[in-house]
């Protein structure tokens, strides 16, 4: 009698569990952190899943410590999933950005490792191939990155997207400070990718950094008429005037229209926004 009365109770609670988690999923998806995680830490027997998806507000809200305790939860329940362990990756990628000098090593080491094991687990993952890149790239040898280790994994992110395996391939021969090449790359990257309007900012920023105003300013102005509005255009216009000191009444008035949208995950947060923001005072 006991395990007819037990089995109803669980269903009950898994279906109650699957409806917060995707009330918490909507909430997240618009960028309301707080709201989702309200859901998700009330649920009393939480699956991978909602462990991860707590790992992520947590990550959103800054809390990098607290969000990779929860993606250690998610990878140690579910030791298959290489999202969980891209997230991990960047957890801990944050931490050491944040970390003094002795800790910070040791938080690089396990965004890298977690990193690799995401696509270990899934060699087509781009994101996670895109993260392990930018490492690769960025970090010093004596934490495992290098520009050998970038060029080769270049390669395969060229097989898996020819526009971003241009784009990785413009990034290194920045670092190479082979200028020319890398432009080249760019606009190969926007010419197989018309429609994408993330190449056509690639492109702008990169003019900007090289001190080609002009060029940068009607490349954005592209960027601006094939994705009217868009944040990502707003917000990439306004932090290559900041970066520059140029404009910065114009990119005042971009990150406050900028504040105003309707932003998802994948957009610079809204922190970030307001960091710039402050940085155009007296502009």
């Amino acid at each position: 009698m006991l395990r007819f009365l037990v089995l109803p109770f669980i269903s009950a609670c898994l279906l109650a569990s699957s409806a917060d988690f995707e009330r918490a999923l909507d909430l997240y998806n618009k960028t309301d952190y707080t709201a989702s995680l309200k859901y998700l830490l009330a649920i009393e027997q939480k699956q991978p899943a909602e462990l991860a998806l707590i790992g992520q507000n947590f990550f959103m809200l800054g809390d990098a410590k607290r969000a990779s305790d929860f993606f250690q939860k998610a990878v140690a329940t579910e030791p298959d999933n290489a999202v969980y362990y891209h997230w991990l990756g960047r957890a801990y990628g944050r931490r050491a950005e944040m970390a003094n000098p002795f800790t910070a090593l040791g938080h690089a080491s396990k965004t890298r490792q977690n990193f690799e094991k995401a696509v270990e687990l899934d060699p087509k993952n781009s994101d996670a191939v895109n993260d392990l890149f930018e490492f690769y790239l960025e970090a010093p040898a004596f934490i495992g990155g290098g520009l050998d280790k970038a060029s080769k994994l270049a390669e395969h992110i060229g097989e898996l997207n020819p526009s971003e395996g241009d784009y990785a391939r413009a990034r290194i021969d920045e670092k190479r400070n082979e200028y020319g090449s890398a432009e080249e790359h760019l606009r190969h990257a926007m010419k197989l990718a018309p429609h994408q309007v993330g190449r056509v900012i690639d492109l702008a920023k990169f003019l900007a950094k090289r001190g080609r105003f002009e060029e940068s300013d009607q490349t954005f102005l592209a960027a601006q008429n094939l994705a009217p509005n868009a944040p990502k255009v707003l917000y990439a216009r306004a932090a290559a005037y900041i970066e520059n000191g140029r404009n910065l009444e114009t990119a005042r008035e971009l990150l406050e229209k900028y504040l105003a949208s309707p932003l998802t995950p994948e957009d610079p947060s809204r922190a970030d926004a307001q960091k710039l923001l402050r940085q155009t005072a007296g502009g």
